[in-house]
């Protein structure tokens, strides 16, 4: 069998397949064609693989391609943004969700501006906010610019919107309280589709926020170093925060550059089953991309650090998003007939200094450093 490219002898971790070992990884016309044991390239009939390109993996980790859930990327009409390329497949990120940047009256900007000309995969939560972040913060503050029949609509035409995304902190919603989420909810219910929330300083308060979410709905920043989090005073998950655990309810880092607490993480690493977070994604912008977040393999490496294995952490920043978008038969996989992206990664033996939203620092002898990142099928080498 011809095929376009074979990735050769890499380290395989697919937590969608429960892979880990070493395998062969053959693409044909964007798609994955056959995943095969390491040195045994033969397709079903007995045919060993011709193929027109052939990456030489040895010494490195080969993934689905890597899901930033939780980023900024319209850097055309927000203050915030970056571009998609520079966060995405120069970092070894072949898909990026813009987490709210976009609201109902920009979204044809969004696509001009920042799908179409990026190499890198573009997805989006809809912020159910017509401003969306384009006026600045404060976008639920005035209720009557909130969309939810227009947006619930928008959503079912077009498929890169997968979600809701509502910014539930009390400079957002100034005087409004717990009524966007309300109207949030209703939107995202009226797509089928689940809802991002932001969560920071009251009001509202967590309590208030947690019971309204559903299964598949997903709560970001949740690990932050803020008063009133999901932990209390003596460092003990909230019962709100376990009814939604227990309901199917998604825990999202959104690291940031003032929404991830190494001492947030601890107290969850603490508690009598343990709290992983199902996604970790980095809520990259302007303001943070130069630190503390840099990049989606710079975040990996804290938990890493952190005591969290490499399974796990490529698992929630592959399969985990790939679900919450419903996209897991297309991205987020390895497994054949889905979408050839794939990153190529280096475990680098090295010493680094690694820094939390709060300050606090960390050192590590290893870190996690994007090397190739394919995209359905086509190669290119990060930065």
């Amino acid at each position: 069998m011809k095929v376009d490219l074979l990735i050769r002898n890499g380290r395989v971790i697919d937590p969608s397949q429960n892979l880990n070992g070493h395998y062969d990884l053959a693409i044909r016309e964007g798609r994955i064609v056959g995943l095969y044991e390491k040195g045994k390239t033969t397709d079903d009939q007995g045919m060993h693989l011709e193929s027109k390109e052939i990456i030489d993996a040895e010494g490195y980790v080969v993934t689905p391609g890597l899901i930033d859930l939780h980023a900024h990327v319209f850097p055309t009409k927000t203050s915030l943004g970056v571009a998609a390329d520079r966060v995405g497949i120069e970092q070894g990120v072949t898909t990026v969700v813009d987490a709210g940047s976009v609201g109902l009256w920009s979204f044809d900007a969004f696509l001009e501006e920042a799908v179409y000309p990026s190499v890198t995969r573009v997805l989006a939560f809809l912020n159910i906010s017509g401003d969306g972040l384009c006026t600045g913060g404060g976008e639920l503050a005035d209720m009557s610019r909130l969309t939810p029949r227009e947006a619930a609509a928008l959503i079912r035409k077009q498929p890169i919107l997968r979600g809701i995304k509502a910014r539930m902190s009390g400079s957002v919603v100034k005087q409004n309280g717990i009524q966007p989420l309300l109207v949030a909810k209703e939107a995202a219910r009226g797509a089928g589709v689940p809802m991002m929330v932001h969560i920071g300083n009251a009001p509202p308060k967590l309590t208030e926020i947690l019971p309204l979410l559903d299964r598949g709905d997903v709560v970001t920043h949740t690990f932050h170093g803020k008063k009133g989090g999901m932990f209390d005073e003596r460092g003990e998950l909230i019962p709100e925060a376990q009814d939604a655990l227990e309901r199917g309810v998604l825990f999202d880092i959104g690291h940031g550059e003032a929404s991830f607490s190494f001492q947030t993480l601890r107290h969850a690493q603490a508690q009598a089953q343990g709290i992983m977070p199902h996604v970790i994604s980095t809520d990259v912008h302007r303001r943070n991309i130069d630190g503390p977040v840099h990049s989606l393999t710079h975040t990996l490496t804290k938990f890493l650090a952190m005591g969290y294995s490499l399974d796990d952490v490529i698992a929630a920043s592959t399969l985990a998003p790939a679900r919450i978008l419903g996209l897991e038969n297309e991205i987020g996989t390895l497994k054949v007939g889905a979408c050839a992206d794939v990153s190529i990664l280096q475990i680098k033996k090295e010493p680094t200094i690694l820094t939390d939203s709060e300050q606090e620092t960390v050192e590590t002898m290893e870190r996690v450093v994007a090397y190739q990142g394919i995209i359905s099928g086509r190669v290119l080498t990060c930065k």
